[in-house]
């Protein structure tokens, strides 16, 4: 079944949900989605069907990156991936892929967290305490299938959590631990979340992690909106609203629109606009930049048209120009309107069309921004103004939206146009010369093709038995003829014993399959460090020519004649540094000539 799942799947198809791949050569390659890192390092291949990551190491088969992006069992990842494949599961599997997850400490944090979630939206749409919240919730435009489709939930004033997980006997600590309760001084815990509409903040993997909780009706001494405290499974700086959903739309649409709220995201969502995502709060995080980053290239900030919302964008812009390569456009909203409230004035066609009508690039807005408040038919705000586009004008590479921008500042000012186009080179030379003042004065390593790899991942030169070794192994993996000849030799052994362990597991594996499969092959082993190896000699064993006779028989006298003198060569050489630490003189003379006959030996091997 396992087998059935995997050949149904391209592990492309997968890893592409969560990374943009790009063909290069023979296989893809992204952002590494297990690390930060702004120059691709991770690949695909697609004919052996394994990822890898030059960078940080990490390798397998289709359910392996499940298992390691998502946290998730074995059993899990084949459920997972069987779904995404529409491959049939018996029931059976799907049952014992249930629950192990639960047996780990997040496993049951998470769990508390879906269970509060169905509680929280059953007392909204089933009870009578929830009616107030199910009303606002409508009269904000929101379907009955949007809610179900967020989970969206009532907290009562009536504490109904604490008694809720109290009946099924749950953990203490754990119930400490999770964020959903309030601990006073004598340990005891209350609901956290009070008269507030809920919205579950879902993971990337799609499992809720956190809440946000509306007040329903405003309180002078409570915030607007409540979110979970920082957990182990809740860090703001990194969740983003609506990721998990949006994701193959964003893959589709190919960009993504940043929104403000969570409303903002829902109420497009409605609409038909489905690549719609928030930040926890305005401020945007570098984390969440590159989740965005491995996911689509371009990006539409989508606030308020409000000052704050002004503001905000601004902020976001900011920083997205210094710590990402996304193609940038702004969205911009008749002023003191949000994305709902314009969507819920005019309904959701225009507002799907008011997307793409009202999108500007960011050198649009900026120079819109630093107008506001300024006296410009003042002669002194004029020229701080220009002295402030300038610098950003000085960024723009193409040359034909240059001229048009000074175009424009030379009319609107009356100012003329050279003379503006002097003062624009200047400030290119005097931004020139800065960043030259910054540049750091050690060299630079030259440039190399070979993706980047971490210093704690370099990897250690190989001495020639190794090289004999590796190379001798994915031969006679990968050709039955080559496997054939080195099972025949009597007591062949690799020097190295997890070469020799994966050579052993793979007499196993040849005994039930006739082709080797590098993806299945990694499934046949258990630990994963012996995988890990695996997928490195896929991944770095360049072995592109034809296999000869004589390269095979070269590897088996490097492993087999030269490997042995080696040691017995390291061995005696040892011995004699002990005989004479002690003044041994016999035992040095007689080791002296053992020493000799080896080297001897050594040299008539490698010359046979």
């Amino acid at each position: 079944m396992i087998e059935t799942v995997r050949t149904a799947t391209n592990i492309a198809d997968v890893v592409g949900q969560y990374v943009q791949l790009k063909k290069s050569g023979k296989n893809l390659f992204g952002l590494c989605p297990f690390h930060e890192e702004r120059t691709p390092s991770f690949s695909v291949s697609e004919d052996k069907q394994i990822f890898h990551c030059f960078s940080c190491g990490r390798g397998g088969n289709v359910f392996k990156f499940l298992m390691e992006l998502e946290h998730v069992t074995f059993p899990e990842a084949v459920v997972k991936v069987a779904d995404f494949s529409h491959v049939d599961l018996d029931s059976e599997y799907r049952q014992d892929a249930a629950g192990p997850a639960v047996d780990s400490k997040t496993g049951q944090l998470l769990a508390l967290h879906e269970q509060a979630a169905k509680l929280y939206h059953h007392i909204l749409v089933n009870t009578e305490m929830g009616q107030p919240a199910l009303d606002y919730l409508h009269d904000r435009g929101l379907t009955d299938e949007t809610i179900e489709t967020y989970q969206l939930g009532f907290a009562p004033g009536q504490r109904l959590l604490k008694p809720f997980f109290d009946q099924r006997q749950s953990d203490y600590q754990l119930l400490r631990q999770s964020g959903l309760f309030i601990e006073n001084a004598q340990g005891e815990l209350r609901d956290r979340f009070t008269e507030r509409v809920m919205f579950p903040l879902r993971n990337a993997s799609g499992h809720v992690a956190a809440f946000s909780g509306r007040l329903l009706k405003k309180a002078d001494d409570q915030p607007k909106y409540l979110n979970s405290p920082e957990t182990t499974l809740f860090n703001k700086s990194k969740l983003l609203f609506n990721f998990d959903l949006a994701r193959p739309a964003i893959r589709q649409a190919g960009e993504v629109t940043l929104f403000e709220g969570y409303m903002d995201v829902i109420s497009a969502t409605q609409a038909g606009v489905k690549n719609g995502i928030a930040s926890m709060g305005t401020s945007l995080t570098t984390e969440q930049i590159y989740a965005v980053e491995r996911t689509t290239d371009k990006l539409n900030v989508c606030y308020d048209g409000d000052e704050p919302g002004q503001r905000a964008i601004d902020r976001a812009l900011r920083l997205l120009g210094q710590h990402s390569h996304l193609q940038l456009s702004v969205i911009q909203l008749p002023e003191g309107q949000d994305p709902d409230e314009y969507r819920k004035a005019h309904g959701d066609e225009a507002f799907r069309q008011m997307l793409v009508s009202a999108k500007e690039p960011p050198l649009q807005f900026q120079m819109r921004f630093l107008r506001r408040n300024r006296a410009l038919e003042t002669d002194s705000e004029r020229l701080a103004y220009v002295n402030q586009v300038l610098p950003l004008l000085a960024q723009v590479k193409e040359p034909v939206e240059l001229d048009m921008y000074l175009g424009q500042l030379a009319t609107e000012f009356q100012i003329d146009k050279s003379a503006l186009t002097a003062q624009l080179k200047q400030v290119q030379r005097d931004s020139a010369a800065q960043q030259e003042r910054q540049r750091p004065t050690a060299p630079m390593p030259a440039p190399t093709n070979e993706p980047p790899v971490t210093v704690h991942q370099q990897r250690r030169p190989l001495n020639r038995l190794e090289r004999a070794e590796r190379n001798l192994l994915y031969r006679c993996l990968h050709d039955r003829n080559v496997w054939a000849k080195l099972t025949g030799v009597a007591d062949f052994s690799f020097v190295h014993d997890d070469y020799q362990i994966i050579y052993t597991l793979a007499q196993g594996y040849f005994q039930n399959h006739q082709v080797y499969q590098t993806a299945q092959f990694t499934d046949f082993i258990q630990e994963d460090r012996l995988q890990q190896l695996v997928i490195d000699l896929e991944t770095t064993t360049n072995m592109s020519a034809a296999v000869t006779p004589r390269e095979i028989d070269d590897y088996l006298a490097v492993i087999m004649d030269e490997a042995p003198v080696e040691a017995q060569l390291r061995q005696k050489k040892n011995q004699l540094t002990e005989a004479s630490r002690l003044g041994d003189a016999d035992r040095q003379r007689q080791l002296v000539v053992e020493i000799v006959q080896l080297e001897r030996q050594r040299q008539a091997n490698k010359q046979v």
